[in-house]
């Protein structure tokens, strides 16, 4: 028996769940808009992928609810909608486990609560203050595991300066709001 293109016939949200999400691409897609990416170039150029897998993705995600795309002075944004926001702690914690798991050297990247100044446990729960902090409340930085060396492109030397805080456009280019940077 071939191998089905679809979970339709699974009584399972995971399933329904990884047929909305689970394509190639899609989760660092997500990522990288919770880093503050939000324009077309920025994702391909950070994420060597494919123009034409990149506009499925987007095109898929804003269809699914779970980006929004809106029309912009210097281009098209994409933009994480609540149903997107909601995935943060999948994202995080899928990060985690890589972090563990397939990290020897450390951490590539850390999270700390922006409001405690503290890294975050492997679980999202701020030791500090004892918050599970949503991601408009984080920083990142990278971590003694990182290879700068690996990446190039302007969405990767932005995140090398310093701590970012997370859903915040990482240029300081005017966005969608007028507002630089945020």
């Amino acid at each position: 028996m071939g191998l089905g293109r679809g979970y339709s016939r699974q009584d399972c949200s995971l399933a329904h769940a990884l047929e909305a999400l689970g394509e190639r691409w899609t989760l660092l897609v997500l990522r990288d808009c919770f880093y503050g990416v939000r324009q077309f170039k920025d994702f391909q150029a950070h994420l060597d992928i494919p123009r034409a897998v990149l506009a499925d993705r987007l095109k898929t995600l804003t269809a699914r609810g779970a980006l929004e795309r809106r029309e912009h002075s210097n281009g098209v944004h994409y933009l994480l909608t609540e149903q997107g926001m909601e995935l943060w702690p999948a994202i995080f914690s899928l990060a985690q486990w890589g972090e563990r798991w397939l990290s020897p050297h450390g951490s590539r990247r850390v999270f700390s609560h922006a409001d405690c100044d503290t890294d975050l446990e492997a679980t999202g729960h701020c030791p500090t203050c004892g918050a599970f902090p949503g991601p408009g409340e984080l920083l990142v930085r990278e971590g003694p595991g990182a290879d700068p060396t690996l990446r190039d492109d302007r969405v990767s030397a932005a995140l090398r300066r310093g701590p970012h805080r997370l859903l915040t456009n990482p240029f300081p280019e005017p966005d969608y709001a007028g507002t630089a940077g945020v």
